[in-house]
């Protein structure tokens, strides 16, 4: 009886779907299928279905070709399908094109030591900013982000370290599109208040979120740039608010200032005037 039940979560009863129509639609679907199972830590075929919209025969379908080609892993004795090794590879070919986590890693690891606190670093998509390194502070109570953890650019530190050095159309195509979700009440969701919040970063070079994402947690960033000068994510600074207080913000904020600009020189990038 438990076989039975472990198979309905992993697999479909039957598997005799018809092929699809287009292979455009059938890419579409897999590549929607590969990050529903990235978001999870381990999805039985049931929910991956249901996330999806998919029918359980199609989704399957797209899994085991994912899975031929090492992107997706099926665990046979919990029946769940997990993100597979391929992926990892292929992501770390993207993070290998600049090296920014090796050459940033020696940084974080001091920056982590100047200040006590958990050092990030993260990069920026189209619509958030996604955590790709992480130095944990030796604290008892710390920040964690589990790599690949995204954040929206309005309430984070490195997202707000980006945008403030984006043209104001180019904030606003990116706001419009990701909307300004409202997370504490801290959380800056109005565009008065986080357009001023952008200038005051962009003068002094160094970013604050304080408590907008995580109640009880404050992050210091400060943005990476590339050759060309433009923001392509950051490092930062995070750790519970009774460590990080308002009156150590002006001692963090130029350490992290400078580490963000050691890691743009290691990178080659140029810092934006």
């Amino acid at each position: 009886m438990e076989t039975t039940e472990k198979r309905q979560r992993g697999r479909p009863r039957a598997f005799n779907g018809p092929a699809e129509a287009s292979s455009v639609q059938s890419l579409d679907r897999a590549l929607r299928i590969l990050a529903i199972v990235a978001e999870g830590s381990g999805l039985s075929l049931s929910e991956i279905s249901a996330q999806s919209g998919l029918a359980a025969s199609t989704a399957y379908r797209m899994l085991t070709t994912l899975e031929n080609h090492g992107m997706v892993e099926f665990d046979t004795s919990d029946q769940l399908w997990s993100i597979g090794v391929e992926t990892y590879r292929m992501g770390a070919a993207f993070l290998r094109r600049r090296k920014l986590v090796d050459r940033a890693r020696i940084v974080m690891q001091e920056l982590m030591e100047r200040t006590g606190e958990t050092a990030n670093l993260g990069v920026a998509e189209d619509d958030c900013v996604v955590f790709v390194s992480q130095v944990e502070t030796h604290q008892a109570i710390r920040a964690f982000f589990r790599p690949g953890t995204r954040s929206p650019f309005h309430a984070s530190g490195i997202g707000k370290a980006v945008l403030a050095h984006l043209e104001p159309e180019r904030v606003g195509t990116i706001l419009r599109k990701a909307g300004l979700q409202r997370f504490t009440d801290r959380t800056l969701s109005e565009i008065p208040a986080l357009a001023h919040d952008l200038a005051v970063i962009k003068q002094r070079g160094w970013s604050v979120d304080d408590e907008e994402r995580h109640p009880g947690m404050r992050c210091v960033a400060a943005a990476i740039f590339n050759e060309f000068g433009e923001p392509i994510g950051g490092v930062s600074v995070s750790g519970p608010t009774v460590r990080v207080t308002p009156e150590r913000l002006a001692e963090i904020g130029p350490m992290v200032r400078s580490a963000a600009a050691e890691v743009t020189r290691m990178i080659g990038g140029a810092q934006a005037g």
